[in-house]
């Protein structure tokens, strides 16, 4: 894929469609990007080949020397294999509502048979500019027993007991500072998340979405967004319909990084493949349409309100219901007659002293009758009636 002609520039510029598009996006907008999801990592033959997560919250960032900033935290990673090598890769950033990033740090781990590399990237901004910092560090690892089977550390070489040479090489280091003029509207990875999440709900691109951006490299770079149309997929059993946006990094030599996405209408991500790559990013669970919102869900027919009293069933059991429960309570009533003077008693103390708590007056007023029994003994009444008869001893007494 061919640059645009505003990517060919020695130092890309934000484009006014761009520029008009950043100053539209609300607040609203942004609070509906909040959410986490997961997607399969699936290989040539629908194999499994790891997983891939995104997350966008809320979050504080403190800078030494400045208030504390209210921003957006993408993070997003992912683990598995590529052509059989074990590899991750992390992404955290902090985005401004105005998706302007304040740092980005990205993290790439191979993990080779006798060799692990690992690449970083840190980007933060400042009030000159940005700097872009690149760290490389490669280990390797080759069997070497120690003669004394003692572990040494000698400078860069390190034995382990396990008779494994770690050579801990030096990180090479590279860094890169940009003045504010020529990051003007830059859009990172971590915003571009939170773009996609925008371009996705509104189902629409605007032509000639091209801002700024950083390549691999480190260098600057321009990156595009054009809508591919709503397509079908497959997730699980179900058929959605998804909205396809294609985002291209441009690199200043012309080559071109491409990645098409499907994203459902609220947002969420269904699908994303890097044209050449034969790794692919897929939404399986069926079960997590139900829960964004991917398919209609069930209509619900709301509760009619019931009056009890003109139907004739309710209204007839009801009456039996009440009857039994009167019936019952009078009979409890008439076996237990010594309830009539505990509470003619209580309310006649609680009218003749009208005390200003009522509760706390009940507290006291009953409190001798429970100091009389241990806790959980039965009222008196019962103790006597189940208290069996003893014989009187045989001396008298």
């Amino acid at each position: 894929m061919e640059p645009p002609a505003e990517c060919q520039q020695e130092t890309p510029a934000l484009t006014a469609p761009a520029a008009e598009f950043l100053s539209l996006i609300g607040l609203e907008e942004l609070e509906c990007c909040l959410f986490a999801e997961t997607l399969q990592v699936v290989t040539a033959g629908d194999q499994a080949g790891g997983q891939w997560w995104a997350e966008v919250r809320w979050a504080p960032y403190k800078r030494a020397g400045e208030p504390v900033q209210s921003c957006f935290l993408v993070q997003a990673g992912s683990r598995g294999r590529q052509d059989g090598v074990p590899c991750s890769s992390t992404l955290k950033a902090y985005v401004t509502p105005q998706l302007e990033t304040l740092e980005q740090e990205e993290q790439e781990h191979l993990q080779l048979r006798a060799h692990a590399v690992e690449r970083r990237t840190r980007i933060v901004s400042h009030q000159h500019g940005m700097t872009v910092t690149k760290t490389l560090q490669e280990q390797e690892e080759c069997p070497q027993a120690p003669e004394d089977g003692i572990p040494r550390d000698h400078g860069a070489v390190a034995v382990s007991q396990g008779g494994h040479v770690s050579l801990q090489g030096e990180p090479k280091c590279q860094s890169f500072s940009y003045s504010c003029d020529e990051v003007g509207g830059l859009l990172l990875e971590g915003a571009s998340i939170l773009l996609l999440r925008v371009l996705a709900c509104r189902q629409a691109v605007p032509p000639g979405l091209t801002f700024p951006a950083i390549d691999t490299e480190g260098h600057l770079c321009t990156s595009s967004y054009r809508a591919l149309g709503i397509q079908q997929q497959a997730v699980g059993s179900t058929e959605v319909k998804v909205f396809v946006i294609e985002r291209a990094v441009h690199t200043s030599l012309g080559i071109s990084t491409i990645w098409q996405s499907g994203f459902l209408p609220s947002g969420h991500l269904a699908r994303r493949v890097q044209v050449g790559c034969p790794r692919l990013l897929l939404l399986q669970a069926e079960s997590v349409l139900g829960e964004i919102g991917g398919v209609q869900p069930q209509p619900t027919f709301p509760k009619q309100p019931l009056d009890w009293e003109e139907d004739i069933q309710l209204c007839s059991w009801f009456l039996d219901q009440k009857e039994q429960l009167e019936a019952s309570h009078t009979t409890y009533v008439r076996q237990h007659p010594e309830l009539l003077a505990l509470l003619a008693d209580f309310l006649q103390a609680l009218l003749l002293q009208q005390p200003p708590d009522p509760v706390s007056f009940a507290a006291q007023f009953f409190a001798p009758f429970a100091c009389q029994f241990p806790p959980g003994a039965p009222f008196a009444s019962a103790r006597a009636a189940s208290l069996p008869l003893c014989n009187p001893p045989a001396n008298g007494e």
